[in-house]
């Protein structure tokens, strides 16, 4: 299983507003919503582009080139529940933010 790794300190991130940071070797986008975090791949599957930099609203994030929505909470694309994103396990100790690949992904 993957290990833990540190992204940042929590006042590096802003409430509704997404922030891509690299874990290995992948993008992922960060969410702070009050006490809950959330990790999804920052790669939109339809052109790329960067989830953490959409609008995000409740538990929804739109892709800002094409409007796709995703569940930051799951990675669903809510127009079609069957393509998702990948999740990231995510826990905050100490005044840091940690990052790790789910185990079986």
């Amino acid at each position: 299983m993957s290990e833990y790794e540190s992204v940042g300190k929590v006042s590096d991130f802003e409430e509704n507003v997404g922030r891509a940071v690299a874990v290995k070797n992948r993008m992922v986008a960060i969410f702070r919503k009050g006490d809950q975090w959330y990790a999804i791949d920052d790669m939109c599957p339809h052109m790329g582009a960067s989830l953490a930099e959409g609008y995000v609203e409740e538990n929804t994030v739109t892709c800002p080139w094409h409007a796709w929505r995703f569940c930051i909470v799951d990675g669903t694309w809510e127009d079609n529940p069957r393509t998702k994103v990948d999740c990231f396990d995510i826990k905050v100790e100490n005044g840091q933010v940690w990052v790790r690949e789910k185990s079986g992904d």
